[in-house]
């Protein structure tokens, strides 16, 4: 069977694959006339791994990649992500010794925000990112573009029957803390310091119920304007970093 091959594009995230998964790199195919710095630090990268370079015009770089797509000058032509499997995070889990702090998205399924959203948590220092298989964006080009490179470092783990693996991380001594409009308690009130799951809920929907029901703390964002709601990808940047805050100056 035939390999195939997916294209990932834009500078920090090939970048970041050429830094952390170079042998996932078949080819470049980089913009004719680009000889800047940041492109040359790829060649660089590249030539240092033996990966094969091509370059080519706008018109062939666009013929590449999706109408909307925003290459910045570069293509990369990779083997397929991997993604984590529940097994996977338990076993992480079990061999860190820090204090967890896990995000889970239940029901996003923007590619924009996902990919917002795996930035901000690297940024933040979460071990691992969370989402269901099943009404979910998955990791592909624009998500891994938008992540500036968070997508090649942060486990993302994708599981099946996300009640399942709420229950077994509670299992494992995490503390399941929702995010929930209508409730009295502030993200600034609770205590982060915990071994915490952080669950951001679908624009809109919020978290599904079932989500909800294994939450064993419900928090909301302070909202003084005229808006009721957040994008996801800022709420997340929100909460993680009063996280952040919390373990820092505890």
């Amino acid at each position: 069977m035939s390999q195939v091959w997916e294209k990932i594009y834009g500078i920090h995230a090939v970048e970041a694959l050429l830094t952390h998964h170079p042998k996932r790199v078949k080819q470049l195919f980089i913009l004719e006339g680009r000889h800047d710095v940041k492109i040359q630090s790829i060649v660089m990268l590249a030539n240092n791994n033996r990966i094969k370079t091509k370059m080519c015009s706008r018109d062939e770089l666009n013929e590449l990649t999706s109408e909307e797509a925003v290459h910045q000058g570069i293509i990369a032509e990779v083997s397929p992500s991997q993604v984590w499997t529940e097994a996977m995070l338990l076993e992480l889990l079990e061999q860190h010794s820090g204090t967890p702090l896990l995000l889970v998205l239940d029901g996003v399924t923007d590619p924009h925000n996902l990919g917002a959203c795996l930035r901000t948590a690297d940024a933040a220092g979460v071990h691992a990112v969370i989402i269901p298989k099943d009404k979910s964006a998955t990791l592909n080009a624009t998500v891994r573009k938008v992540a500036c490179g968070a997508a090649e470092v942060i486990p993302l783990v994708a599981v099946t029957n996300l009640a399942r693996t709420l229950e077994k991380l509670k299992n494992l001594g995490l503390w399941l803390v929702g995010t929930a409009g209508e409730v009295e308690t502030t993200i600034y009130q609770q205590d982060l310091t915990i071994p915490t799951v952080l669950i951001m809920g679908a624009e809109g929907k919020g978290m599904r119920r079932l989500t909800r029901d294994y939450c064993d703390y419900l928090v909301k964002l302070p909202m003084l304007g005229s808006v009721t709601s957040l994008n996801v990808s800022v709420a997340t940047g929100v909460c993680l970093f009063e996280a952040l805050r919390q373990r820092q100056y505890k």
